[in-house]
């Protein structure tokens, strides 16, 4: 199991950047697809980027262009960088994680089991 810690949200204007970090600990971090999903309120989950151990990476079509997902090994942590940030994106962001062998499609990030406690993104126009 891995535990994740996410950081580096907060409120902005639109058109704006974040950047989100999730800190991993209590396993190997390389072992794991990662990857960030969002969940606004009263809404459902969105996986909206994730990245594999081979370092493959998929986005949802919402926001790419905008949005990088990065992950450092060494350090053990996944980032979002996030630019361009528009109304929509207002939403808690949450990293997960899951040992897997490849990720094809971003949804599958809703469903991975190692998850933190979210970060609040908010986005005014």
């Amino acid at each position: 199991q891995v535990q994740l810690v996410e950081s580096g949200g907060g409120s902005v204007q639109s058109g704006g950047s974040l950047r989100l970090s999730c800190v991993a600990s209590g396993d190997n971090f390389g072992r794991y697809c990662v990857g960030w999903f969002r969940q606004p309120a009263g809404q459902e989950r969105e996986g909206i980027a994730g990245v594999d151990k081979d370092g493959d990476i998929v986005y949802a079509e919402s926001v790419k262009g905008r949005f990088s997902i990065s992950r450092d090994n060494a350090k053990n942590t996944l980032y979002l960088e996030m630019n361009n940030l528009k109304p929509e994106d207002t939403a808690m962001y949450y990293c997960a994680a899951h040992q897997c062998e490849s990720l094809v499609v971003p949804s599958a990030v809703v469903w991975y089991t190692n998850r933190g406690r979210g970060t609040q993104v908010t986005v005014s126009s």
